[in-house]
């Protein structure tokens, strides 16, 4: 158990972490020259595309050093504000963190939080600058922000380059040196902490787990301490580039546990294993229910197809445990589930991930944040969807969450941030330069506002430069409406939001307009109108598609060709009653990108 060391990769996005990943498994000689490619643990095609990991990877390493073999055991985390529950749950699994900072940027918000998880769970921090090789590194600046960050010596920092592989020797010398060994009983009841789990289509449900205290053997009998269920285990092993079985695992491993589970109901990331017949006292503890801030409606293109968007979002939760979804119904686009997500991209990318490993075409409808509603009577419920506020005469007031932003920033972009966040209904609490040209801006404001494209305009007011990281602090009484959008008189549920009343009139307008331009003419007027409660605030027309009717009228009486028109003005009346209005797909998407 000594010659073993947990370790994850903490770092801002893009900061160079998979790089360096790759070549600490090239100099363990982990992998073979054949199996070699660019960012070998992001295996999904939409991580190699984007540049991001999304999934915690972990993988085995063997290391020989001074006649003494260790093994190392790396989880790689993702660096998105986005999945910062998968960075907490990599983290619960580790003695130690590498504290990966790129030479040319400098500290991000993301390092920030994630480093102060590591803190709070009492792991060994190993500093690390990346990208020393690049002409425009500025090595110095950095690791002075290193040492103000986490109060280190400066001879702590190691310095490195993922492309190059210069330094990264050093690095594994310093994790066995610096991180500690695993702590635990090998001679206790089994306690083993489940930090991640896959759906495998041939065998069944993949748990990946850490062993704190005690052995497992394949064959055993287990329990999970949270579901209560009892299982087999059919095979275990540990996590080399594919999986690797063994007869068993003791103290301090991360490996693997597939018994046959089939219903990923049964499988909660962060639950305990431990034996049938010698259990453990009590579960493992500091383990968050994961707390989606976005939500949003995901409904199937084609009806029939609801069970099967239901298996996939279940085998999709398990490779993803904060994907939280309940079915709910929508008078437009019929049964489909509410789904929470802890940011947008997040959204993004599980609605990429339904299409591609699920073959699933889906809706989603505009996302909201969760706001609770006290009535009158003295009772409060939480709102997920704009359809469940209660009527006017009933409702009280309504609170918003409201979260505590923290933005990185080079100096010259600060009054342009700063216009940003005020458009957004922010309170800046404080303004602190990192050095001369670098500056924290730290703001209150509602999650509602950040919902829809807020870190899209901050990145492209910044050019880029600037870093964002959130937190939720509390809710606060708000002024807010809900404002429908009706076709025809005929309200569409999918398309109603809840929004501030000084930004209803504005939002209502562009909405409308927005969608004249993307619903299909038809054989009859359209109206599409804005309102709030029974008050219309913006209106458009589409105009209907029309026939000459009276082109066979040549001359004559002019009560001829209004005889036609009348006939024609009363079959588009008739039209209008039964018609009815199509909404095309591309008008839940364009209300996202409202600017």
């Amino acid at each position: 158990m000594k010659n073993i060391r947990n370790f994850c990769i903490i770092a801002h996005i893009d900061h160079g972490k998979s790089t360096l990943a790759d070549r600490l498994l090239d100099v363990t000689n982990t992998i073979t020259d054949r199996e070699k490619q660019a960012q070998i643990l992001d295996s999904m095609d939409l991580e190699r595309e984007r540049g991001i990991t999304i999934k915690s990877h972990a993988i085995q390493m063997d290391y020989e050093q001074d006649g003494e073999k260790y093994v190392l055991n790396l989880i790689d985390t993702p660096g998105h504000v986005d999945f910062s529950y998968e960075v907490s749950r990599s983290i619960a699994a580790c003695e130690g963190a590498l504290l990966i900072v790129d030479a040319t940027q400098g500290i991000q918000a993301q390092t920030i939080s994630n480093l102060y998880l590591a803190i709070e769970n009492d792991l060994e921090i190993i500093p690390i600058l990346n990208k020393i090789d690049l002409p425009n590194a500025n090595p110095e600046d950095v690791k002075d922000q290193i040492v103000d960050l986490i109060g280190c010596d400066i001879d702590d920092i190691l310095s490195a380059s993922g492309k190059t592989g210069e330094g990264v020797p050093e690095i594994l010398e310093a994790i066995v040196a610096r991180v500690p060994a695993p702590t635990g009983d090998p001679k206790a009841p089994l306690q083993a902490l489940i930090f991640d789990s896959e759906f495998n289509s041939f065998r069944g449900i993949v748990a990946y787990i850490r062993v704190m205290n005690g052995e497992i053997k394949k064959g055993d009998a287990v329990k999970f301490v949270n579901t209560g269920k009892e299982y087999q285990a059919d095979e275990i092993g540990v996590l080399r580039l594919t999986q690797e079985p063994r007869k068993s695992l003791s103290t301090g491993d991360v490996g693997y546990i597939i018994s046959g589970i089939k219903t990923s109901t049964e499988v909660k990331v962060g639950d305990t294993v431990t034996h049938r017949d010698n259990p453990c006292a009590k579960g493992i503890v500091g383990f968050a229910e994961v707390k989606p801030m976005v939500f949003a409606g995901v409904y199937p293109i084609e009806s029939e197809d609801f069970e099967d968007l239901r298996a996939s979002m279940e085998k999709l939760k398990l490779n993803d445990a904060s994907l939280t979804f309940e079915p709910e119904s929508s008078m437009a686009l019929g049964f489909g589930f509410r789904c929470g997500f802890l940011g947008l991209l997040h959204m993004e990318i599980i609605q990429e991930r339904l299409d591609r490993e699920f073959d699933m075409n889906v809706i989603t409808t505009v996302p909201n944040v969760s706001y609770i509603a006290h009535t009158k009577k003295g009772d409060k419920f939480e709102m997920h969807n704009p359809s469940e506020m209660p009527d006017p005469n009933s409702l009280d007031f309504i609170e918003e969450p409201f979260i505590r932003a923290q933005i990185i920033t080079k100096s010259e972009y600060t009054g342009s941030i700063m216009n940003l966040c005020m458009s957004k209904r922010g309170m800046m609490t404080n303004q602190q330069y990192l050095t001369s040209d670098r500056v924290e801006l730290t703001y209150e404001m509602p999650l509602g506002e950040i919902v829809f494209d807020f870190y899209d305009k901050l990145k492209s007011i910044s050019k880029g430069y600037a870093s964002f990281d959130y937190f939720l602090i509390d809710v606060r009484p708000a002024n807010l409406v809900k404002l429908d959008i009706l076709l025809n008189g005929d309200g569409v549920d999918a398309l109603s939001t809840l929004i501030h009343a000084d930004n209803a009139q504005t939002f209502g307008r562009r909405m409308c307009e927005k969608l004249k331009e993307l619903i299909p003419r038809q054989q009859f007027d359209i109206a599409i109108q804005g309102a709030i409660g029974a008050k219309i605030i913006s209106r458009e027309t589409v105009k209907a598609v029309r026939k000459d009717v009276t082109a066979k009228c040549y001359g004559g009486d002019i009560s001829r060709k209004r005889k036609l028109l009348e006939k024609q003005k009363k079959g588009k009346k008739k039209m209008k009653q039964i018609g009815n209005v199509e909404v095309p797909q591309k008008a839940f998407l364009a209300v996202l990108k409202l600017d």
